[in-house]
């Protein structure tokens, strides 16, 4: 299996607001950037469509280290509260609903298909990679209406 390594970030303007994400894959020495964004979304949306958007580019089964600053996207597949939302019918309890079903469906499909270890890094914290999936993100964000920084 091809080693990739897939950086992310998602920004949000007020939450809902205008957002972006940022998405940075490495295979050896080649990097390709992503980014896009909405006029109307949430910072976790926009945290799970740049982790979306890495994977979904890889062409074949691939071992996969994706970094997130994002403690909702590690810590729903980590403490496997996403796996209960999903058998649950995607209600966090017997009363609220889990978030962004359409987007978790999405990155499962994505995660059965590759060997991913995910990986936690401290946003604005100088990590190269992540702080350029900030600007990649904060610039799309700005493009739908969001402020700058």
């Amino acid at each position: 299996m091809k080693k990739v390594e897939i950086f992310t970030d998602g920004a949000c303007s007020g939450n809902p607001g205008p957002g972006g994400w940022g998405t940075i894959l490495r295979y050896g020495e080649h990097e390709k950037e992503l980014s896009g964004g909405e006029k109307e979304t949430t910072n976790n949306r926009m945290e799970l469509t740049a982790a979306i958007e890495g994977l979904s580019c890889l062409k074949e089964p691939c071992q996969v280290t994706l970094y997130s600053d994002s403690k909702y996207l590690i810590d729903a597949i980590e403490k496997e509260w996403v796996y209960k939302w999903q058998a649950n019918g995607w209600m966090r309890n017997k009363k609220e609903k889990a978030q962004n079903p359409d987007l978790w469906e999405r990155f499962l499909k994505l995660l059965s298909k590759h060997k991913v270890e995910l990986v936690w890094v401290k946003g604005h914290d100088g990590h190269i990679e992540n702080e350029r999936c900030d600007k990649l993100a904060v610039m799309q964000s700005v493009k739908f209406g969001g402020k700058q920084g």
